[in-house]
């Protein structure tokens, strides 16, 4: 099927739009990973009806054995390559932009939907979705939970598929439906229904029934996870409710589209005062964090002595972003850090744990006791008792990506190491064999680590650069090393940016091979054609990220 004959089909059953101008394909060709896949066709649904229509004449060109699939886009900012696709772009920002009700505890809203957007409404009820990702500037709902994202405050509260509760989605035959809790009564009227909807419900019952056993000890036992389909998430053991939403959130658009979402909602405390800690010895970190979260905090974040220096290194640049005002004042603040930094003073990771609470007085109470907690293991320490004095750690921490990128030039940040979890306890010999291994290819990259200690989060992302076949090959390279020390200290790859084209390839070697066959059944039950997203999450290879690597550097 030639690209005019799919776009003059598609345009025949659409209200929205249908494009093939040369930028606009190139801008979906890209997102911020380190791959490039230039699409036939970008589409913009006006609603669902038009995601609906427009799927069953996918569905109707695939039948007749074109060589069509479509991938979900929303604000573009993956770094797995996840929206990316040689045939059809399925762009919601444009059209599908909507917030619906803001209830009590909970916000209806579509894909396109940005979340400084969504945040700006809900904050309005004193709400907020606790699982926002670093990048909520600029990141959308759409991706927010397909990615089964989580940020600074995932410790405290849990990633996005917590907060989903009913997903309106288009299945892969066009069909409009509605995920959400089931009964086990309901389960059964459901399964009685001759559509792809009650076989969709009558497998998976069987599936996750019949592999109970399986499923649950490949469960990720850290606290963060979207690699692989969550299997175990289905079936709520305490209350026997089946959702199938918990399943499409973290799909990455592989099983179903979602066109409408109801999330519950927090109300966050107002006030806020941090530890930080200066850590010289890695050796006490998992006992810095064992004593810390006993008090509970909302965040525990780090960053280490890479980006410490480089933050000092680059302040002017960083400073001058700001406003006068500001820089001013952050510029007189960082001077005990620089001072640090001149006398080679450099801890080898700064902490920071935000104690949030309903009075100030609570959140410098547990502060200060959790630094009184530390105080024979003889580490530097401050309670920082208000936001504005704990403002330049969390630039650091939130910009030290950015930093690198618009302060060292002619490279490109390369996320392909960047998202594992492991176990805190592993801390004092994992981190050292980690740092040995990226000593090995120090000549390839230089890079930084900032992470969410709490839970073992860690994101590493070099700068590289990728017009080099030799720094290609560090890719292939260097990630299965990493990925089997992750592994062998009971980690996950990825906690909260998912698997897309850079990481799908290594789910056998996360989950073994039986598990990954029910990710391959559950894929084959809701996309019998392989129309959504095909090669992630299921059939990814490393042909794959060898062949869609970036191999210049974007401007």
């Amino acid at each position: 099927m030639s690209t005019n004959d799919l776009k003059k089909a598609l345009a025949g059953v659409m209200k929205g739009e249908v494009s093939d101008d040369a930028a606009i394909l190139k801008g979906a060709s890209r997102d911020t990973s380190i791959f490039t896949r230039m699409p036939e066709l970008v589409v913009y649904p006006k609603d669902a009806e038009d995601v609906s229509v427009m799927v069953k004449e996918m569905h109707r060109a695939r039948e007749a054995g074109a060589a069509v699939s479509l991938a979900a886009r929303s604000g573009g900012t993956d770094m797995t390559g996840g929206p990316l696709t040689t045939s059809v772009v399925v762009s919601f920002t444009k059209h599908l932009n909507h917030i619906g009700e803001i209830g009590g505890d909970f916000a209806i809203t579509e894909p396109g939907v940005y979340y400084r957007d969504f945040e700006k409404e809900t904050l309005k009820k004193n709400l907020i979705l606790p699982s926002y990702p670093a990048s909520r500037g600029i990141a959308a709902m759409g991706g927010i939970v397909a990615n089964n994202s989580g940020g600074e405050r995932t410790l405290k509260y849990g990633q996005t598929e917590r907060y989903v509760e009913e997903l309106d989605v288009v299945l892969s035959d066009g069909t409009q439906t509605t995920f959400k809790p089931l009964t086990p009564t309901e389960l059964e009227e459901k399964k009685k229904l001759q559509t792809l909807e009650g076989d969709i419900y009558r497998k998976m019952d069987a599936l996750i029934t019949k592999n109970a056993t399986l499923i649950e000890q490949h469960r990720p036992k850290v606290s963060k996870n979207s690699a692989g389909y969550g299997l175990w998430r289905i079936r709520d053991e305490k209350t026997g409710m089946f959702n199938l939403a918990k399943l499409v959130c973290g799909s990455q658009g592989s099983l179903a589209l979602w066109t409408k979402v109801k999330l519950k909602l927090v109300k966050p405390k107002e006030h806020r005062a941090m530890l930080v800690v200066f850590l010289y010895e890695l050796n006490i970190l998992p006992e810095i964090v064992k004593r810390v979260l006993v008090q509970e905090p909302e965040s525990f974040e780090s960053y280490d002595n890479h980006t410490f220096t480089l933050a000092v290194k680059f302040l002017p640049g960083m400073l001058s972003q700001m406003g006068f005002a500001k820089a001013v004042r952050l510029g007189v603040d960082f001077i005990p850090e620089a001072a640090m930094v001149a006398t080679g003073g450099v801890p080898k990771m700064i902490l920071m744990a935000e104690f949030a609470e309903d009075t100030i007085e609570e959140a410098d109470r547990k502060a200060v006791a959790a630094k009184e907690a530390l105080s024979d293991l003889h580490v530097q320490a401050k309670v920082e008792k208000n936001e504005k004095e704990s403002e330049k750690y969390w630039i650091v921490r939130r910009e030290s990506f950015a930093l690198l990128r618009k302060n060292v030039h002619g490279l490109y940040a390369a996320p392909f190491i960047d998202d594992f979890v492991v176990p805190p306890s592993s801390y004092p010999e994992f981190l050292p064999k980690l740092n040995a291994l990226l000593d090995e290819y120090k000549t390839h990259f230089i890079y930084t680590i900032a992470g969410h200690v709490g839970n073992g989060n860690f994101h590493i992302i070099p700068l590289m650069d990728l017009s080099k076949e030799e720094n290609r090959q560090v890719v292939l390279k260097l990630a299965p090393k990493v990925y089997e020390l992750v592994i062998s200290e009971g980690g996950t790859t990825t906690g909260e940016h998912n698997d897309g084209i850079i990481r799908t390839p290594y789910l056998p070697m996360l989950f073994g091979g039986e598990m990954v066959a029910l990710f391959t059944e559950t894929k084959e039950i809701f996309d019998p054609l392989n129309i959504l997203n095909p090669g992630k999450k299921v059939g990814g290879t490393f042909a794959d990220i060898k062949r869609d690597m970036i191999t210049t550097v974007p401007k």
